[in-house]
């Protein structure tokens, strides 16, 4: 049995089922205390997911990391600036109406959320490089057209 500490059990709750079917384990919760039991390795697979789920990720792109191949990496801002105006190293990232957010994700094939200080991704392992090399880019201060550019470049080779 596993049990995981999350800060949003009403999403986890939500999908109870459709997690418990997806990931052929029984979840239950108490407080803010998730218990996951199941066979050792489906266990280590919906302790992936959950962990996601307590990101804005939708429970269809969290269910990805119980493929092998989908890896998630988590961000902190904190970690790759010295500036203290984090609202506008999020509104870097995010871009007016979520557009920078969505081509990140078209040109690495990433799901990406930004949450508090925090920037995470999910996407296959060979991928999640460059996203995670992108979001730190546009951190530390980068153009988004420059780190698009650099993007494009990698995907051609």
């Amino acid at each position: 049995m596993k049990k995981l500490f999350v800060s949003k059990v009403r999403k986890i709750s939500q999908n109870k089922n459709e997690l418990e079917k997806n990931l052929d384990v029984k979840i239950s919760i108490s407080g803010r205390n998730v218990s996951i039991s199941g066979k050792e390795i489906d266990e280590y697979f919906a302790s992936r997911v959950i962990e996601a789920l307590d990101y804005p990720f939708l429970p269809e792109d969290a269910l990805l990391l119980k493929d092998e191949n989908y890896m998630m990496e988590v961000i902190d801002i904190k970690d790759h600036t010295r500036r203290k105006d984090f609202s506008v190293i999020r509104g870097r990232i995010i871009g007016t109406q979520g557009k920078t957010l969505k081509v990140l994700g078209d040109l690495t094939g990433c799901e990406i959320v930004v949450e508090d200080n925090n920037v995470a991704i999910i996407g296959k392992a060979e991928h999640i490089l460059d996203a995670v090399q992108a979001v730190i880019s546009l951190i530390q201060g980068s153009k988004q057209g420059n780190v698009y550019a650099r993007l494009e470049h990698r995907n051609k080779e």
